[in-house]
């Protein structure tokens, strides 16, 4: 017999899990990836500040800073599967030690310390907001956010099994970071040959908000839509091409960009 109330505590549990899986990567794609560090598209100092507010909403204990986001994925496209990507699977042992060496370098930059010379260039036109800045990196808000998120899986989880999903939560920015570029540098195929192992992982990118057609990004990293054949498809660019038609964003004229 089917029981009702663990099917209605699974579908909020998932629910609330998937509400902040695809809010917070959303503003990482949207705002900290294709604006921040691409500036595909351009927008007034107020939907600048709405949108760096909502990152640091969506992304709560695992707040990251627009610029050290910025610069390291910069440096990313620059120096791809180098020993001076900030995060390359090809110089990294397994997916853990990846992420700490991308710990190490966004720790840096923030603290305006580097690994490797970095140009100028690389920190150009990118937003700043000290203030939510200084509250996201607040270890009084990291815990607090972690506290709510415990409280809502103890008020809805009925068996211990649904908290197995907790941790993800802590972790959610980086988490995403991390999937991207550990398996989008090991599997899926390619479109474009290029002198870097970045594939296309479209099977699961239903998950990704357009991120996971990684290969393509890496051929054209100036363009707002990630899809290239007619099979692909990125979800993150008819919401983009809403917002320059609202007048929030303008997306500018596509030119080649071959630094990052």
């Amino acid at each position: 017999m089917l029981d009702l109330s663990l099917l209605q505590s699974v579908l909020i549990i998932v629910g609330f899990f998937f509400l902040h899986w695809y809010s917070s990567l959303f503003f990482q794609s949207f705002f900290y990836h294709r604006y921040a560090a691409h500036q595909q598209f351009t927008m007034n100092k107020f939907w600048e500040r709405v949108f760096y507010f909502l990152g640091y909403i969506s992304q709560g204990s695992s707040y990251l800073e627009p610029k050290g986001y910025a610069v390291m994925h910069r440096l990313h496209h620059a120096h791809t599967d180098t020993e001076h990507d900030p995060h390359s699977p090809s110089f990294s042992k397994n997916l853990w030690d990846m992420m700490m060496q991308t710990k190490r370098y966004y720790q840096s930059i923030n603290n305006d310390k580097t690994f490797v010379e970095i140009a100028e260039k690389f920190y150009k036109d990118i937003p700043e907001w000290k203030w939510v800045n200084r509250l996201g990196d607040n270890w009084g808000s990291r815990i607090g956010w972690g506290a709510f998120y415990v409280i809502f899986y103890v008020v809805f989880a009925t068996k211990w099994w649904m908290f197995a999903l907790v941790p993800i939560h802590f972790v959610m920015g980086p988490f995403h970071g991390a999937v991207i570029n550990w398996f989008a540098h090991k599997i899926g195929y390619i479109n474009y040959r290029m002198r870097n192992t970045s594939k296309n992982i479209l099977n699961l990118d239903f998950l990704m908000w357009g991120e996971g057609l990684h290969n393509n990004h890496h051929r054209k990293p100036y363009s707002a839509n990630f899809a290239q054949k007619w099979f692909e498809f990125d979800p993150m660019y008819p919401v983009i091409k809403v917002f320059h038609w609202l007048h929030i964003i303008r997306l500018k004229p596509v030119t080649v960009n071959s630094d990052y």
